[in-house]
């Protein structure tokens, strides 16, 4: 999806989570970092690793097999310390986007849900998968405008002219399909 706003401006930057209904259809690996007390609480929400410093050691040694980071706060002081590697990754837990939290069972579950969190890059454009092509038309259509109704919602107000310049859908190794932007702005207003 092309948006028509400059990234580079702090004040048009466009970047959000949406749960999507019928979920991405991919089984998701989630590590929580977090305090002894909490570790069950991540367990019971179905999380596939918990734990903190041997998990920390691991990241360093290379370690960075899982979709999604979560911790709490009190332990982000240690997990900042990984920066260079899980920042390049995108797995580095953010408060904004709901991975920095007290909370951990709930945020696990949401998830595991369907949970997606996307941003704009530095050419005004957003990619993200919303399912997969196993699902049903109906899913993929339910996916498809929770999504497209979260980016008409992010629209910054200091973007001018025309906001939602193209969108694209395509498979992963399938040739891209032209979706008229006019009719998803125009269903929004509705």
């Amino acid at each position: 999806m092309r948006l028509g706003v400059d990234p580079r401006k702090a004040n048009q930057m466009v970047r959000g989570v949406v749960t999507l209904p019928h979920g991405t259809g991919k089984q998701v690996r989630v590590l929580v970092l977090c305090t002894p007390e909490k570790e069950d609480e991540a367990k019971k929400a179905g999380a596939d690793y918990v734990g903190l410093d041997d998990y920390i050691e691991k990241i360093k040694g290379g370690w960075t097999d899982v979709d999604v980071i979560i911790c709490t706060p009190n332990v982000m002081a240690k997990v900042g310390a990984l920066g260079r590697i899980l920042g390049p990754r995108g797995l580095m837990p953010n408060p904004k986007t709901g991975t920095v939290t007290m909370e951990v069972g709930k945020a696990v579950e949401e998830v595991k849900a369907g949970k997606i969190d996307f941003k704009v890059d530095k050419f005004g454009i957003v990619h993200t998968s919303i399912g997969r092509v196993s699902m049903s038309a109906e899913q993929l259509v339910d996916n498809a405008k929770e999504f497209l109704g979260m980016i008409l919602k992010l629209k910054p107000s200091a973007s001018k002219g025309t906001y939602v310049l193209s969108i694209y859908l395509s498979s992963t190794m399938s040739p891209g399909i032209a979706i008229d932007s006019k009719s998803v702005e125009s269903k929004s207003n509705n």
